[in-house]
Formats: C-alpha cells, sequence, structure tokens
C-alpha cells in the first residue's frame, strides 16, 4: 500500500509506460489495448457525464499504466 502512494514509484512507472510505447519490441495491437481505453476514459466523461463512473481519471489512468508496465514487461521480458 505504501509504494501505491509514493510519488517515486509513479513517476517511474509513467517513465516506465514511457519507454514501453516507444519500444519496437512492443506490438502496435498491445500499445492500442493501453492507449484507447485510457484515452477514452478522459474524453467520454466530459462529453456524457455517466453517473456510475465516479472515479477520476487520473486514477484510472494510473491503474491501467501500473497493469500495462507490468503485462508488457512479463510478456516481452523486458526490464
Amino acid at each position: 500500500m505504501r509504494k501505491l502512494l509514493s510519488l517515486r514509484h509513479w513517476r517511474l512507472t509513467f517513465v516506465r509506460i514511457f519507454q514501453l510505447l516507444r519500444s519496437k519490441n512492443v506490438s502496435l495491437l498491445d500499445k492500442l489495448i493501453f492507449s484507447v481505453p485510457v484515452f477514452l476514459y478522459w474524453v467520454l466523461p466530459d462529453i456524457l457525464p455517466l453517473p456510475f463512473l465516479p472515479v477520476d481519471d487520473i486514477a484510472v489512468t494510473m491503474l491501467l499504466a501500473e497493469w500495462f508496465a507490468r503485462r508488457m514487461e512479463t510478456k516481452y521480458n523486458i526490464k
């Protein structure tokens, strides 16, 4: 839990995401699996305010970023 509250942890996570999105080893489909849902979640609540989406945009982005970084590093054996 302490790791999830650490600014250093999230800074490193977003550095990892940036590197993975730029990597030629990661397939375009895998990059889109991360990018499209994040983009839609940032745009759609502003266009269609849905009452069942109470989670903040940045929280969803952070959770998806952590998941994506771990999955891609495991899948492509990057570290």
